[in-house]
């Protein structure tokens, strides 16, 4: 309740008229409703939202403040910050600090060094991706060099994703052949100087080649699921399994690029996690992945954008392979992911066709996500799409996307931005 005050009063405060000579106000209202396509026809989403973005700038210093409102019926409205910072500028440096979204890389739709701001998973992928990705306090700075840029970043209180609640259509719990119980006494990471992130970054531009170069210490947003028997002294045969989600830190280094040739553009992206922990298999007990093993390993991507007459067209092909693999892990060495993005407009670019896609190569799994925009007036909106959720039935494991095979949806959203 008290957050809840508090952004009330600040859409207030920077929305009176006091301000406004000053103060830029825009931001859009959106209604959003979605449909399963199975038997039950069950609503997947029904959600109204108003997002704002309020922007203050005098001389050498900047206030900037994303307060948003979703709103479903039957349910409380639910509040939140998505981000709140000051800017201070001086000649070659920036320094920014609060609530913030950190973006990098060149990657679309996926995230190998666009780690530093946490992502909101509660909805799966489905998302617009400035609503995956979550603020975080933190102080930023960037000193320019010409062309180049160092950006520094100092995260004083580590922020996880945010996962499915259990009852949701998105709530990915494993499987097991025993009953689970989830212990969360460990998740949390106590906040203090020592658990604090750190990521630096250098950016350089050519006329031929955008770079970057990047480092961190972190905690693993996505926490390791510590999996227990539980056995008793007079039982030795466990009756159970306790599930104890744990963040771990992890130090990587990476980087990505992009460059232009005759009208296509190529891109690449890389980085390499040290320090992980993977669920393996108890080789006492085969049938269930009790053990942990720490690796390395290495995410990586390239892609290519072009046109073909007034149609764009974006593909990328996504690996991640775990070095000094052993066979007792539980996920496989290598994992390879595509995207594919199929863009164009019509009638002076009121009517827009898309289609984009992931297919997961390994287990022939994929999410197709059709989507049609009119832009009914200046400002105002309406996009019908579908997602739609392949499982390949003949494999092993259903995969990340397969997974999901009874939440295919049509849905349409109705948006008005000013």
């Amino acid at each position: 309740m008290k957050m809840n005050s508090l952004i009330l009063s600040l859409i207030f405060l920077f929305g009176s008229s006091s301000y406004g000579q000053s103060l830029e106000i825009n931001g859009y209202v959106r209604s959003y409703l979605g449909v399963l396509t199975n038997e039950t026809n069950d609503y997947s989403i029904n959600q109204n939202t108003l997002d704002l973005k309020l922007k203050r700038t005098d001389d050498n210093v900047s206030f900037f403040a994303n307060p948003f409102l979703y709103q479903t019926p039957n349910q409380d409205v639910s509040l939140g910050l998505r981000e709140a910072y000051m800017d201070v500028y001086f000649n070659n440096m920036d320094l920014r600090i609060g609530k913030q979204q950190i973006i990098w890389g060149k990657a679309d739709g996926m995230f190998i060094t666009d780690i530093v701001s946490p992502k909101d998973l509660g909805e799966f992928l489905l998302r617009d991706f400035d609503e995956i990705r979550t603020g975080i306090t933190s102080l930023k700075a960037n000193y320019y060099l010409g062309d180049n840029t160092l950006e520094m970043v100092w995260i004083p209180t580590f922020t996880p994703t945010i996962m499915p609640d259990e009852t949701s259509i998105w709530s990915r719990i494993p499987e097991f052949p025993l009953p689970i119980t989830i212990d969360e006494s460990q998740k949390e990471i106590t906040g203090r100087l020592e658990n604090s992130e750190g990521f630096i970054k250098f950016s350089g531009m050519s006329s031929l080649l955008d770079y970057e170069i990047m480092a961190g210490i972190m905690w693993d947003d996505d926490p390791t699921l510590h999996i227990t028997p539980i056995v008793t002294v007079d039982n030795p045969i466990p009756s159970g399994l306790m599930l104890s989600p744990i963040h771990h830190q992890l130090t990587l280094a990476g980087g990505s690029f992009s460059s232009e040739l005759g009208g296509v553009i190529l891109r690449g992206e890389g980085a390499y996690y040290m320090g992980k922990q993977f669920s393996a298999l108890n080789p006492n007990q085969m049938d269930l992945p009790t053990s942990l093993l720490e690796k390395d390993y290495a995410h990586y991507l390239i892609g290519t954008d072009f046109s073909i007459g007034t149609t764009r067209f974006s593909t990328q092909f996504i690996q991640r392979a775990i070095l000094d693999y052993d066979d007792l892990i539980v996920q496989e060495e290598l994992d390879n992911t595509m995207t594919f993005l199929a863009n164009r407009t019509f009638l002076q670019e009121t009517l827009t066709l898309q289609l984009f896609g992931y297919v997961g190569l390994n287990n022939e799994d994929a999410l197709i996500r059709p989507s049609l925009t009119y832009d009914l007036a200046d400002g105002f909106e309406i996009l019908a799409g579908a997602n739609i959720f392949v499982k390949n039935e003949e494999s092993e494991t259903a995969g990340l996307f397969g997974h999901y095979d009874e939440n295919d949806m049509v849905y349409v959203k109705v948006k008005y931005s000013f």
